[in-house]
């Protein structure tokens, strides 16, 4: 069935996502800098100036992507490093 023994039918949503954060810090974050960048580019739609509709939502889409490719990217050399250059303890396979 599952070769996963850290998975249980019993696990709630707020364990399961507690879980998936420690094993990959840098997504919880990508999700809160997505969110928060949309939030900030909501709350200044208002007072965008001349700027036109379109080109205001573009640039928010453009900030909130970046961040999470950022994210995405500190997250695969956070992982790169754990598996080849952090030292391991000898007990550890």
């Amino acid at each position: 069935m599952c070769a996963d023994r850290s998975w249980s039918a019993d696990e709630g949503q707020s364990s399961k996502l507690m879980r998936k954060a420690k094993e990959s810090p840098f997504v919880p974050i990508g999700m809160a800098g997505f969110l928060a960048v949309v939030a900030y580019g909501l709350y200044k739609l208002k007072s965008r100036g001349d700027t036109k509709m379109s080109v205001h939502l573009i640039h928010m889409r453009v900030r909130a992507q970046g961040f999470v490719v950022g994210a995405m990217t500190l997250g695969v050399m956070y992982s790169m490093y754990k598996e080849y250059l952090a030292p391991r303890d000898p007990d550890e396979k």
